[in-house]
């Protein structure tokens, strides 16, 4: 059976037009996905989402709807100046054979979500529409497998590659489920992205540089007689009024997975906060899409906010996702209006639900990896719950000389847009890399704790072709490996015949740990630079160390619990709490409090589940 083409119109009304919306459902009160809706007379058509919920702007109050599925009677409606019209189809004889094929279908999309009534969610308060939550039976969201990097032999694989990570989006989603009473499952626990939530206290750098970096080394408290080796790098705070030029592209998802209160109507409160942090030589363009994909603001100048407020509010959610369409002509729009040495970029905000088009991974990372080379810039925000794709989210900014963040409410958005404004959209240095040598007289084996989707094969380092990550303006990336030093008996490296061919004799007098080196472009630029920095074997006692090294590895040890890694050694909840609880005076925005709450809940939900491992955490 050939499904019926579904054309959504991209919401985006006037004043003169009637606002309708509804349900609509069969005979037992089934809600019926993707039915078309009608004007009869005029060629305005929108398509319902999964769920049945249409919104469609006729041309006045006595506009006659015409409503039809596949397999169930067209049947036409008059308004008569109601602004929600609910309808019920009946199944037509004729087509089912149709009905019978397409069940299995409708069935896996309505089943995802269930109507709560009485929440206005589609910008026109005075037209109530029903919201939606989550039935977690069907949830559908996404997540990537992490093998988590295990230790590797100095004297056998002396150097460590990748590229640094600034995205903090695993900390939120995480935080989103624990206070909804839900384990995360292991593919959300990106530990990187969790300790990078967290602002650290490291230097600024010299003025000719974009960034600084700061180690420090002490005892491991999770592993006895292993050691913890803290990387930290800070990216130089340029004053608002100095940041370049912004050609900025909002680029929305308005299909209808869009629609719940935590999904189009936050992105549109997070876009208007980003508005007001915008000036005059700043431009926004919004594209939208759909069913189809279309630019609904042109150019439009920073000052104007009420103009671009306004633009925003009109956004609707309706119809199936053609994000490949979208992406293409917010790309296509940044392009138009390109500003040399200035920030272009493209702000997608979705929940990456793509269905139509070029959906599939593979598609998506090609045809980013393609526009990126203009110049352009792709920052994702990801919103929602219950068919969140967060594996997607996260290829997409990574591709993109991007970032990703997840906004599961208005304190992320400020944040994201506001608090972290010039971070967020603004590179100060791009294709990161950082590669350690480690020293086998000093380090029989190390473990890089999280980056397991960011790393480089060692040749990669000095390869300018090779692509890497973005640094912000103002913002902390911080790194942690564990190190099994030389003479200390290990559960996690495994013995190996001796070598027949090499001298496995390490002759080697320096007194280093390892030695440390980065490369980095600054944007324009294609040819990289690269600094290099010894590390002494010097370590301190852990309960001695600085502020930074006790909370990012609190925050590590919270990571590997979620995540129940077999590196968790002997980890608790206990101690991540005492040790946060005494790490927290850098925290003039409150996030590290917060988190010392969220551990707390997690303890709880751990007893709750009788979880294996976890009996410190109560004691």
């Amino acid at each position: 059976m050939a499904l019926p083409v579904l054309i959504a119109v991209l919401a985006f009304s006037t004043n003169e037009k009637f606002i309708v919306s509804g349900t609509i459902t069969d005979d037992s009160g089934k809600a019926l996905g993707y039915a078309i809706v009608q004007e009869e007379g005029a060629t305005t058509q929108v398509s319902a989402d999964g769920y049945g919920y249409y919104s469609i702007a006729a041309k006045g109050k006595d506009a006659v709807l015409v409503f039809s599925a596949a397999g169930y009677q067209t049947k036409k409606e008059n308004v008569k100046g109601r602004s929600v019209v609910n309808i019920s189809l009946a199944a037509s004889k004729a087509a089912l054979d149709e009905v019978m094929v397409t069940a299995a279908y409708d069935k896996r999309k309505q089943s995802r979500l269930v109507a709560v009534k009485g929440v206005a969610i589609n910008g026109f308060n005075s037209y109530p529409a029903p919201s939606y939550q989550e039935d977690k039976e069907y949830n559908t969201e996404a997540y990537d497998f992490i093998e988590e990097n295990g230790f590797r032999m100095a004297k056998d694989h002396p150097l460590s590659t990748f590229s640094i990570d600034v995205d903090a989006a695993s900390y939120s989603n995480v935080r989103r489920m624990l206070n909804g009473g839900q384990q995360p499952p292991a593919g959300a626990v990106r530990i990187e992205e969790m300790i990078n939530y967290f602002k650290y206290e490291y230097p600024q750098p010299a003025k000719d540089q974009p960034f600084s970096f700061t180690t420090e080394l002490s005892d491991c408290p999770w592993n006895a007689g292993n050691k913890l080796l803290l990387i930290g790098m800070q990216g130089k705070e340029i004053p608002v009024e100095n940041l370049p030029a912004s050609n900025l592209v909002f680029l929305i998802d308005v299909s209808g997975s869009m629609n719940a209160q935590n999904k189009l109507p936050l992105v549109k409160a997070s876009l208007k906060m980003l508005t007001n942090q915008l000036r005059q030589q700043d431009r926004v363009s919004i594209v939208v899409y759909a069913g189809a994909a279309g630019l609904v603001l042109p150019p439009t100048n920073g000052n104007n906010k009420a103009t671009i407020a306004n633009a925003l509010e009109n956004l609707e959610a309706g119809g199936s996702t053609a994000g490949g369409e979208g992406i293409k002509l917010a790309y296509e729009t940044a392009r138009k209006n390109f500003k040399e040495h200035g920030n272009n970029r493209v702000i997608l905000c979705t929940d990456g639900d793509f269905n139509v088009g070029e959906s599939s991974n593979d598609a998506m990372e090609r045809l980013i990896e393609k526009e990126r080379n203009s110049g352009v810039y792709l920052t994702v925000l990801g919103y929602g719950m219950g068919n969140y794709k967060d594996s997607k989210m996260q290829k997409l900014a990574d591709k993109g000389n991007g970032n990703h963040a997840y906004i599961d409410g208005m304190n992320e958005a400020k944040k994201v847009l506001v608090s972290e404004f010039g971070g967020t959209l603004f590179t100060i240095a791009k294709d990161v890399k950082m590669q350690l040598e480690f020293n086998p007289a000093k380090v029989t084996g190390y473990r890089l704790i999280g980056y397991e989707n960011r790393m480089l094969n060692k040749e990669d380092f000095n390869d300018d072709k090779k692509d890497a990550g973005e640094l912000g303006s103002g913002h902390t990336v911080t790194a942690l490996y564990e190190i099994i030093p030389v003479g200390v008996e290990s559960p996690f490296l495994k013995s190996t015949d001796p070598l027949k061919y090499q001298q496995e004799t390490i002759v080697n007098n320096s007194s280093d740990l390892a030695t440390i080196k980065f490369r980095y472009k600054v944007p324009g630029d294609e040819r990289s630079k690269l600094i290099v920095h010894s590390i002494a074997d010097r370590s301190g006692n852990y309960n001695k160390a600085s502020e930074n090294l006790r909370f990012a590895s609190a925050v590590a040890s919270f990571g590997m619990l979620l995540r129940n890694s077999e590196f968790k050694g002997n980890a608790s909840y206990a101690t991540v709490l005492n040790t946060a609880r005494n790490a927290a005076l850098f925290d003039k925005e409150g996030y590290r409090k917060e988190f010392v709450q969220l551990v707390d809940m997690a303890r709880l939900l751990a007893v709750n589940n009788n979880e294996q491992g976890n009996d410190n955490a109560v004691k």
